[in-house]
């Protein structure tokens, strides 16, 4: 059988075209979600599509970062899906097909190159914000705790915890804010 997983980041974006795509290529159950991927833990279809998957079957993914964002992800999620004698195959990177040396071969290739183009990413980010910050641009997310009402309500008297709840804050921020 063949096991579809789509997935997207944000809630603005959607899965249908993935979903279709993985239709299109005959898959009989599809698992789908939007959440991020940066780790496979809080991926529950993720896990769902895994279990269902059994001996014989082949996951499918129409990309390679629609599975995982890095290395460590790609090769823990393979290592299950080869436990359980199961193939695996990526829809826009041809050359995936892990019922092949050759596309376990590329399937390695193309995660590291996966991991890489993220660490720059990520790198141009940071880059980014010194250079904002350098020019006094960026200052951050604005403060959601007026410490000052914080102060006023300890000085009535209330604990900590009385604080956080009237706020709706934590306590370790009424503790930060003191």
């Amino acid at each position: 059988m063949l096991i579809g997983y789509a997935r997207v980041s944000s809630t603005g974006q959607s899965v249908e075209a993935q979903v279709d795509a993985l239709r299109a290529a005959g898959c009989q159950k599809i698992y789908s979600e939007k959440v991020s991927g940066r780790s496979t833990k809080d991926r529950p279809e993720l896990g769902r599509a895994l279990d269902q998957a059994r001996e014989g079957d082949t996951l499918v993914v129409t990309r390679l970062d629609r599975l995982a964002r890095s290395v460590g992800d790609l090769h823990s999620i393979m290592a299950r899906v080869q436990a359980e004698d199961v193939a695996f195959r990526c829809l826009q990177q041809g050359g995936v097909d892990t019922s092949t040396s050759t596309g376990k071969l590329t399937l390695a290739i193309l995660g590291a190159v996966a991991e890489f183009e993220n660490d720059i990413r990520r790198e141009r980010q940071r880059d980014g914000i010194e250079r904002a910050k350098e020019r006094g641009v960026y200052r951050g997310r604005k403060p959601s705790i007026d410490p000052a009402a914080v102060k006023d309500l300890k000085d009535s008297g209330l604990g900590p915890a009385a604080i956080a709840r009237k706020l709706g804050i934590s306590r370790a921020s009424v503790y930060r804010a003191l």
